[in-house]
This record gives structure tokens, C-alpha cells and sequence, in this order.
């Protein structure tokens, strides 16, 4: 018997078979590009080695990269497993020799990964880029340990091809509410009063804990077992990547770094190997004219987990924005 869905449950599982209008959008690189007019705003169907060989030299605005964590773990039927360290190090040195030309001088690089594979990525990374910092957010989700701790972090390496580069910092402040203002002659000390609230635009760190994963009532959420939540590339995308950039991701998986990218107005190019995540990546695409929103980002502001108030955000857009100056 077929299993039903929660009314609740809006997990894209769309097979190959109901998905084969999706599938046919996507497109196979075969030979040199001299440009990227006919790859981009495309999911690319192939081994991300061999099409990153095809694509032109210096295109790529911002890169984020989602590479298999050295576990073992099956991705549609297809199993990469876990490797000696050395081996892991080298795979990652591969896939970075190979991404590594088609970034501009003035590009950016994220790499998402585990703490275990952190510490081979993180030194990798350095032999061909200038590294910057290490993001840690906390996913929160994951499964119970009997002898150690419940793995809730995963780490993000930021680094750039030299030492000019883009990041927007007021794109990718967070707004707080402020619970005990403080004033001078009465007037607010570095926050801003509403009749609706009093919020704070402060810096973000390099430690996110306002990310949710993906799960079965969000409508972003489907079947892959590694996807990443739109909220956390928006936050990559907005700083470091400005709007007609592209934004380039070799292991797309589900389509997220894509999503995101049409929601942010920026042109995406992904790269997936396997036809069951391309359907997927190309109903969320198509999913996004529709619904442009990006959970926990309200009229370009990154609100602070529980601290966003639907009706008031509403009522400030109408009454005009708010202006800070930190």
C-alpha cells in the first residue's frame, strides 16, 4: 500500500518518472565553453571533474560548494564511501584544482562541511586560496551519540581567490529585538524605537544559530539526506556575491545554491550527477516564482530566531523602513 503524506508534510519527492518534464530542462556540457551563454540560469547534468573542465576560465562571481562528507553515505543509490584521511585529502585537492580556474580574481569560495572533514578541507583549502574565516552553524538536528557528543555543528570555510573581494556587510546584519534599551538624554542609544518594537541591527559572527535545517513542513524541504537550508546560503550569497553575479555550485545536490540565487536575483549555474536531485533542483526553480520568500529574511533584513513578529513586520513595511546606522 502506498504510504499517504501528512497533510502538513510538504517534502518534494517527486520521482524520475512524474519529474521527467524537470529533467528534460536540464542540459550536458560535452564541449569547450568559450562563455557561459548557453550554461547559464542551467542545472547541469554530469561529473562535476569533467564539465568544470569545459566551462570558461575566470566566469564565476561566488562558488559554494557542498562536497560528500568523508562518511559513508548513499545518494540515490549511489554510495561514496568513508576514506583514509589521506585519500579524503586528495579527492578534496581534485575537486579544488578543478573548480579553482573558473573563480574570478576578485571571487569568493565556500566550502560546507563536517567538524571530522573540517580539518582536511580547512588546510586544502589554503594550498589554493587565501582563507578567511571558518563559519560554525548550529544544525541542530542530528542523531544521539551512546559514547560521545550528538554532532549539532557543521563548519563552513570562507576563502577568496586574492585580497580584493566583495562582502556586503549591511546585507547580512541581524536584527534583534531589544529588550532593555539604552538611552542618551533620553534619546535611543544605537537602536531604533517603533511603535511596533524595538529591534537592533547587529553584526553577524562567525558562529550562525539562527539556521533551521530543512524538515518536513517547510516547504524547501525534500528527500535528499544532505540538503542545506536556504537561509544559510542566502546569508553566503548576500554578503559575498552582488545582484547579476554568478553564483556557481558543483555538487547542487537538491538545487539550493540555484533557489537561492533566482530568489536573490543573482544567475546560478549547479552541476548534479544524479537525474533524481535534478528533477528535484528544477521543481524548486520552477517552485520559486511562485514563492520568492526565504525563511527568516523579511524585506532584506535577517531576523533573529523567535524575534521576527509577522504583523509587525507588515506594519513597519507600510509605514515605511526602518533606518539603522550602527
Amino acid at each position: 500500500m502506498a504510504t499517504v503524506k501528512a497533510e502538513r508534510n510538504k517534502t518534494i519527492d517527486t520521482s524520475l518518472e512524474q519529474g521527467a518534464a524537470y529533467l528534460k530542462r536540464c542540459i550536458t556540457v560535452t564541449k569547450k565553453q568559450k562563455d557561459l551563454e548557453s550554461c547559464m540560469d542551467k542545472t547541469i547534468r554530469g561529473d562535476m571533474l569533467k564539465v568544470c573542465a569545459l566551462l570558461p576560465p575566470e566566469s564565476v562571481d561566488l562558488l559554494i560548494a557542498d562536497p560528500p562528507y568523508n562518511l559513508t553515505k548513499s545518494f540515490n543509490g549511489r554510495v561514496f564511501s568513508k576514506k583514509k584521511e589521506t585519500d579524503y585529502e586528495e579527492y578534496t585537492r581534485k575537486w579544488l584544482k578543478a573548480v579553482k580556474p573558473l573563480l574570478k580574481e576578485n571571487g569568493s569560495i565556500y566550502v560546507c562541511c563536517d567538524w571530522e572533514s573540517s580539518l582536511i578541507i580547512g588546510r586544502v583549502l589554503g594550498e589554493f586560496f587565501k582563507v578567511r574565516n571558518r563559519i560554525t552553524w548550529q544544525r541542530e538536528k542530528g542523531r544521539g551519540a551512546k559514547a560521545n557528543w550528538k554532532n549539532g555543528m557543521e563548519d563552513i570555510w570562507f576563502a577568496t581567490n586574492s585580497d580584493t573581494y566583495t562582502f556586503h556587510l549591511d546585507a547580512v546584519k541581524i536584527r534583534k529585538k531589544v529588550l532593555a534599551p539604552y538611552r542618551v538624554n533620553g534619546k535611543p542609544k544605537d537602536w531604533t524605537e517603533t511603535k511596533n518594537g524595538n529591534y537592533r541591527d547587529t553584526c553577524p559572527s562567525n558562529f550562525w544559530d539562527d539556521i533551521t535545517i530543512p524538515f518536513w513542513s517547510m516547504a524547501e524541504n525534500t528527500a535528499h539526506p544532505t540538503q542545506k537550508p536556504e537561509k544559510l546560503i542566502a546569508k553566503i550569497m548576500l554578503a559575498s556575491s552582488s545582484a547579476g553575479d554568478v553564483v556557481f555550485d558543483p555538487f547542487l545536490g537538491s538545487g539550493t545554491t540555484s533557489v537561492v540565487a533566482k530568489k536573490l536575483g543573482r544567475h546560478y549555474i549547479g552541476i548534479e550527477y544524479e537525474p533524481q536531485y535534478c528533477v528535484w533542483a528544477e521543481q524548486r526553480l520552477d517552485m520559486a516564482d511562485d514563492h520568492p520568500e526565504i525563511q527568516g529574511y523579511v524585506d532584506g533584513v535577517f531576523w533573529k530566531r523567535n524575534s521576527f513578529s509577522e504583523q509587525n513586520a507588515k506594519a513597519e513595511s507600510q509605514s515605511g523602513p526602518i533606518d539603522v546606522k550602527l
